[in-house]
């Protein structure tokens, strides 16, 4: 069960329970966040949708919980529900949860995290003629599109040449005013040199990284920063992890062995990157309510940073022989440099299976 079907699986317990007539709510929420769990919780999966409830219901927090705990307690796939604290539910799942989590990752290829929650829906974005604007419309676009949207664009002037070229933003943006009553203005702080110099894929990571309210670190004495192979690059690093993950099955199908999920040693090498690749939907999704891509930027280089523990530990050392456990942990590798490179890929930016 992926953190999506989980969340859906808590939705529909939910309006069971308002079907029954247990739960009185006139608005049920549209969705339920199912994320990792905090300091003092438990199991695979939290979430907070009691605490939601509690007001509009009526009824304590830890009341609702305990009520959705039942229903949930009947749901295959679900092998336990503790409610914790003011009455977060915590969610253990049947199984190697872990090793369905790269599965399904690895089933998904790099549309994992894509939905259709907003499916249906046309949000209307527009730029101002500016580099930065026009970039971080380009990926909010794409992350509505992985979401199920059919955003409509405009710019306030047709795209500049280099835009398109360099940039690889769309040349067909049509000239509007965004002035409609559900057109939603992309207002960045303008970038303070001209991006494209840096090439397309650090010029827009430069751009996208920083939150559209700060402003960007472009120009003489920072463009270096952004094209330096170094750690302290974060495209570098997120970029290099990726890359990492495609030469481990390289060298592994020369050692005559393929990645195959399965149970996790729960370890420090991974026990940071695992909630990070459950998370991922979240972020996503996030990033397209909020029309942020630099929430997305951030979560791959938070994947890419916790991922580099894991991988001295994937290939066997000297005479080893490939065991479950190596397998396990190549998949889990590839699960990661699929997360890494589908979030590059909507940033618009290239992740090269060499670096």
């Amino acid at each position: 069960m992926t953190p999506v079907e989980l969340s859906r699986t808590v939705l529909h317990a939910v309006r069971r329970a308002v079907d029954a007539g247990e739960l009185a709510v006139a608005v049920l929420p549209e969705r339920v966040v199912v994320a990792p769990p905090g300091p003092g919780g438990c199991g695979d999966y939290a979430t907070n949708v009691a605490l939601q409830l509690a007001r509009p219901t009526g009824q304590p927090a830890p009341a609702v919980a305990e009520l959705l705990r039942t229903r949930l307690l009947r749901t295959d796939g679900i092998s336990d529900v503790v409610v914790t604290g003011p009455g977060f539910l915590n969610i253990s799942l049947d199984g190697d949860a872990d090793g369905r989590l790269v599965r399904d990752i690895l089933c998904a290829g790099p549309r994992y995290g894509h939905s259709d929650t907003l499916a249906g829906q046309a949000p209307e974005l527009h730029a101002a003629h500016d580099a930065r604007a026009v970039v971080l419309m380009d990926a909010v676009a794409r992350v509505l599109r992985s979401q199920g949207a059919r955003p409509r664009l405009t710019c306030a002037h047709p795209p500049e040449d280099a835009w398109v070229r360099i940039l690889g933003t769309p040349s067909d943006i049509p000239v509007g005013t965004g002035t409609g009553t559900r057109s939603d203005t992309l207002r960045p702080v303008p970038a303070p040199a001209d991006p494209t110099p840096l090439g397309r894929d650090a010029a827009r990571w430069a751009l996208l990284h920083p939150a559209p309210h700060d402003r960007p670190h472009l120009g003489p004495g920072h463009d270096a920063a952004h094209l330096a192979q170094r750690e302290t690059n974060p495209l570098f690093r997120v970029r290099y992890a990726h890359a990492r993950t495609r030469a481990l099955l390289r060298n592994a199908a020369d050692l005559g062995f393929t990645p195959e999920p399965g149970p996790l040693t729960t370890g420090e090498d991974t026990q940071g990157l695992l909630p990070l690749l459950a998370d991922h939907p979240r972020v996503l999704a996030a990033t397209a309510a909020h029309r942020a891509p630099d929430r997305l930027a951030r979560h791959l280089v938070a994947v890419a940073d916790a991922l580099a523990p894991l991988l001295p530990s994937v290939l066997p050392l000297g005479d080893e022989k490939p065991s479950a456990a190596h397998r396990a942990r190549l998949a889990l590798a590839e699960a990661a440099g699929t997360v890494l490179a589908g979030g590059l890929t909507l940033l618009g930016i290239d992740a090269p299976d060499h670096l």
